[in-house]
């Protein structure tokens, strides 16, 4: 049995894709559309960069589901593979949204503007330099919790992907993210800072979470097919009035994909498809469990594999 996976942020680089769109039609399309939706050439600047303009964050989520969505399509018209007979697809963060487009349930146009939208909302949510994000390695949730939980009460630090069982991601304020990474490094334990534009999945975007609010709740979603794990629930979703309240806890929520990868293999999966930039989901789930069978598609190459 086979889920079908999609990458968050920070897997984007300049020229992804650009195997698929030199060579389908429909690729072409697809970007065309994001293009056309956005009313800039979002295009021009996953194939040619500049990287600054693609790391901006209303520019790397709708991006990253452009690819995801055109190698998904490559793959059912043009290999004759119908992912959609997975038993589930899920997406990391704003690979959810992604998971969405090809299980029918949101169309192109309407992720591309949701994505840009809500990265735009995330960004300004937070004063620069005010926030911070670090990767924790070699621990679990619940001890990097016992260490969050030393901190001073009043400050914002929480945790933000649950990616795995020695992996844990914290957001929050700057200084207090600074004081758990000298915590953690007293106690020989690594932590990495990452390298990202503004504190995301945690309570300082709550500002961004009302902003999309009404934007989720007035765009039109239909019931996916296979069903969509939920970041925030870590359960199969496909109720649409579910879907869109779930899409807006989401951006202030622990992306609980840890739990997500438990909940799918417990339900029958073994096999585990990656699409889209890079392969740090795959590399997660190798962790995880050794027992399923994971491969990724990022490229023309990996098709022919």
């Amino acid at each position: 049995m086979r889920a079908v996976l999609f990458p968050g942020q920070g897997s984007q680089y300049v020229g992804m894709g650009s195997d698929f769109y030199e060579k389908f039609d429909l690729v072409k399309k697809i970007f065309e559309t994001v293009d056309n939706t956005l009313g800039f050439s979002l295009s021009q600047i996953i194939l040619n960069g500049p990287e600054e303009k693609l790391k901006l964050t209303q520019n790397t989520q709708p991006a990253i589901m452009a690819m995801g969505v055109s190698i998904f399509n490559v793959m059912k018209n043009h290999y004759d593979t119908n992912l959609s007979n997975a038993k589930f697809f899920a997406g990391h963060s704003l690979g959810e949204y992604t998971a969405l487009v090809c299980a029918g349930s949101l169309t192109l146009e309407r992720a591309t503007y949701l994505l840009h939208e809500r990265g735009k909302s995330m960004q300004e949510a937070v004063a620069p330099d005010q926030g911070a994000m670090i990767a924790v390695l070699g621990m679990n949730i619940d001890d990097v919790q016992k260490e969050i939980n030393l901190l001073p009460k009043k400050e914002i630090c929480e945790i933000a992907n649950d990616n795995s069982n020695t992996q844990v991601v914290v957001s929050g304020e700057k200084k207090t993210i600074e004081i758990l990474s000298k915590n953690l490094k007293k106690k020989k334990r690594k932590s990495i800072l990452l390298p990202v534009s503004a504190p995301f999945h945690c309570s300082l975007m709550k500002k961004a979470a009302e902003s999309m609010k009404d934007k989720i709740m007035n765009t039109n979603f239909l019931k996916p097919k296979p069903s969509v794990i939920s970041n925030v629930t870590a359960k199969e979703e496909s109720d649409v009035t579910k879907i869109k309240p779930l899409l807006i806890d989401q951006i202030t929520s622990t992306v609980r994909w840890r739990e997500s990868v438990d909940c799918m293999i417990k339900k029958g999966v073994t096999n585990f498809l990656e699409i889209g930039p890079g392969k740090v989901l795959s590399g997660l789930i190798k962790k995880m469990n050794k027992d399923v069978k994971i491969s990724n598609i990022n490229s023309m190459e990996d098709i022919t594999k």
